[in-house]
This record gives C-alpha cells, structure tokens and sequence, in this order.
C-alpha cells in the first residue's frame, strides 16, 4: 500500500486487536518507515522495529498499548 494508506488501515484496525497484541503493518511506500512510527508516538502505541519483508514489501511492527 501506498502512503497515506497504510495508517489510515492501521488506524482503522489497532482497535480490532487486543491491548499488547501486535500488529504488523505491510506497505512498499518508504515513507511509511517514517510514518508509522510518528502515529505511534502520536497515538500513544509502541512502534517495536520493522518486521520482515512480506512478498517483497516492507513491514513495520505496532503493540497495541490501550
């Protein structure tokens, strides 16, 4: 997914989670690498690092904190 997407998907989705599950983000946009760790910090979620490539594309790891 391209930017603004991504966040936009994780915005909508961090809450069909439980607090402290993970959620991992699939985007080949490199902005997402920036911004999905500023909705963390923004949001109050843990960003903990990138995860690994799915078919090729980039992910990105969130924790739900509340």
């Amino acid at each position: 997914m391209r930017c603004p997407l991504p966040i936009i998907e994780l915005a909508r989705r961090i809450d069909d989670v439980e607090v402290g599950a993970l959620v991992t983000v699939v985007a080949d946009d490199p902005a997402a690498a920036s911004d999905v760790p500023a909705w963390c910090r923004m949001r109050g979620h843990g960003y903990t690092g990138p995860g690994d490539d799915v078919e090729g594309a980039p992910s990105y790891v969130v924790r739900r904190r509340h």
